[in-house]
């Protein structure tokens, strides 16, 4: 082992354990490996900078754009109509499947995961499907259908750059269809069937429906004029009357863990879990007032119509980690949190020192001239059905086109997927699709940045003789095995480390990797490559495996486990399959 090599592969696992522990940001952790890169002279200046140009680094940056100006202009709003028509739980997943298989292709995936989140458990809860029965096959059929065109993810266009530059063509378009094809239609069956039945059924115990997301845990206010004056909440029978359940009672400070017993004084604050018309219904009856410690006010901000929203926080959202008072110093909308929810869990603190998860969906009230803004901040998703007022009826199809001219281009090769991506990009942005001030908004920059700095990683893997190394002494030991052996010991490694860490880092490290192992064997490499995508793209073991599972995870209510159970099986089948039917599309 050279000192060039162990200084690779020391970078490397430095950089994996980051990713596994969770220490720092994910583009943070990749600007360190292009700098450490450099600085030990492992990669030179203009290496280390290639990623920052690379055509696989552009053409995400504008599919970003694109998916906006597709969600932005109405393209998907159809969508709720179309699941709504759905009569049996058969039928709204087949349909929901079907949807998935002709968007996800095209568009990121967690911008399709985000729109359908409401949409599904709107829809589901229609027919008297548990929620949790479709979620967790939407974020893994989002990816399955993903991976089927190069633009479907960000992780085939890293392990096309990254073979480009070790000296493969690279992959066409739907190169990966026929794998994609048949991964999809197995992977359908098995949630249909087998998966099916091993995702669980959660259920509220202390209301009808967890899922509503009309149900919250909010701060009501005892006024002066209420009725609730000298009365308990048992002797009011809030229970019975609104449905509503009496979490615990503030007073100056102080907290009773028996609020329902409780008489009831001026300025009392009452945390009460319940539906959002019945937590209207009780605060107008009784003269209640909610809670204003958490308020978001910009001065001389003009209020005009306020309208109700529930809002979801993103993955790598801001927010994540603050507590909602905090906010007050850093968000720029004038709103008013009225209450929140997190998988059914009961609060048994302030709401102004909750500290914000993942996941968790705030009910905020505030102006309706802001809830454009509010539809377009990549902090939170916004799960209110409402559509937006900028929507225009030629925006639609004209984004629809825009997007199928960029597919259909770069299908046929006329120009490289980047400039067709960056153009179309343009265009979503002159009609107004998206505006130009949304343009950078839009944009994941994390996920561009940490693209950007692991790229020059795979360089040095390959220049260096780092991959080999880990060629000779991983899959070196099965080589007198046969190709088929060491494709599925690739396949394999990629997946571990794709549950591991992140998507884009194992494709980086693994390209080279899954190259080497074709170059040893004296085989085409195509296969190998087709391995690493395949098995990089699609992660289904963990909630944080990939960004679609951790949407989910929260609103869904599952537990960690229930990820295992349902993707463990599900990974094995893609294992095999991919083991199988790689060599017979792409012979050794």
């Amino acid at each position: 082992m050279t000192l060039e090599i162990a200084l690779v592969l020391a970078i490397a696992a430095g950089a994996m354990a980051l990713f596994v522990t969770e220490k720092l940001r994910a583009d943070g952790i990749a600007i360190l490996v292009l700098v450490s890169l450099t600085l030990l002279d492992l990669v030179s200046p203009g290496e280390a900078l290639s990623g920052f140009g690379n055509q696989a680094t552009i053409a995400v940056a504008s599919m970003f754009i694109l998916a906006a100006g597709l969600q932005n202009s109405g393209a998907l709003s159809g969508l709720s109509t179309l699941l709504g028509r759905a009569r049996s739980p058969l039928q709204f997943l087949l349909m929901l499947f079907g949807l998935l298989a002709l968007i996800a292709p095209f568009v990121n995936n967690t911008a399709v995961v985000a729109v359908f989140i409401p949409i599904v458990i709107a829809a589901s809860l229609k027919i008297g499907l548990a929620p949790s029965k479709a979620l967790i096959p939407l974020s893994y059929v989002s990816q399955m259908v993903g991976v089927c065109t190069l633009i479907g993810t960000s992780t085939n266009l890293i392990v096309n750059s990254v073979a480009r530059d070790l000296g493969h063509p690279g992959f066409s378009m739907f190169q990966f269809l026929p794998l994609g094809a048949i991964c999809f239609i197995a992977g359908c069956l098995y949630l249909l069937t087998i998966g099916r039945w091993l995702l669980p059924e959660v259920r509220s115990s202390d209301l009808d429906n967890l899922y509503d997301f009309g149900h919250y845990i909010t701060e009501l206010k005892i006024t002066g004029h209420s009725s609730l004056l000298g009365t308990t909440a048992e002797q009011a029978q809030l229970g019975k009357e609104y449905s509503v359940y009496v979490l615990e009672l503030l007073r100056e400070g102080e907290k009773y863990w028996s609020p329902r017993s409780e008489e009831l004084r001026e300025g009392d604050v009452l945390l009460i879990r319940g539906t959002w018309p019945d937590l209207e219904r009780l605060k107008d009856e009784h003269k209640l007032e909610f809670n204003s410690q958490i308020d978001f006010q910009i001065k001389g901000s003009k209020q005009g119509k306020t309208v109700v929203a529930e809002v979801m926080i993103a993955p790598q959202s801001r927010m994540a980690g603050r507590m909602l008072a905090a906010l007050n110093r850093g968000w720029r909308y004038n709103s008013s949190v009225l209450g929140v929810q997190r998988r059914g869990q009961i609060f048994r603190e302030k709401l102004n020192s909750l500290r914000l998860e993942v996941g968790d969906i705030l009910l905020m009230a505030l102006p309706e001239q802001d809830m454009a803004s509010l539809r377009k901040d990549k902090s939170v998703l916004v799960l209110s059905q409402r559509q937006s007022s900028e929507q225009s009826g030629w925006r639609a199809p004209f984004a629809l086109l825009v997007m199928a001219l960029v597919v259909g281009v770069a299908a046929v090769g006329w120009l490289p997927i980047a400039i067709t991506a960056m153009t179309g990009a343009a265009a979503m942005a002159l009609a107004g699709c998206v505006q130009a001030d949304d343009v950078y908004e839009s944009t994941d920059w994390s996920i561009v940045i940490m693209m950007a700095g692991l790229l020059p990683l795979g360089i040095a893997m390959s220049s260096s003789g780092a991959a080999q190394f880990i060629v000779q002494h991983t899959v070196g030991l099965v080589s007198d095995m046969g190709p088929h052996v060491v494709l599925a010991v690739v396949y394999l490694m990629a997946l571990l480390f794709g549950e591991l860490m992140s998507n884009s880092a194992a494709a980086v490290l693994l390209t080279p990797v899954g190259f080497s192992s074709a170059q040893m064997l004296g085989v085409d490499a195509t296969p190998f490559l087709i391995a690493v995508t395949f098995s990089a793209s699609t992660s289904f073991l963990t909630p944080v495996g990939y960004q679609t599972n951790m949407m989910v995870y929260n609103a869904g209510g599952y537990d960690f486990t229930d990820f295992i159970k349902v993707g463990l099986p599900l990974n094995a089948i893609f294992w095999v399959l991919g083991v199988i039917f790689i060599p017979l599309f792409w012979p050794f």
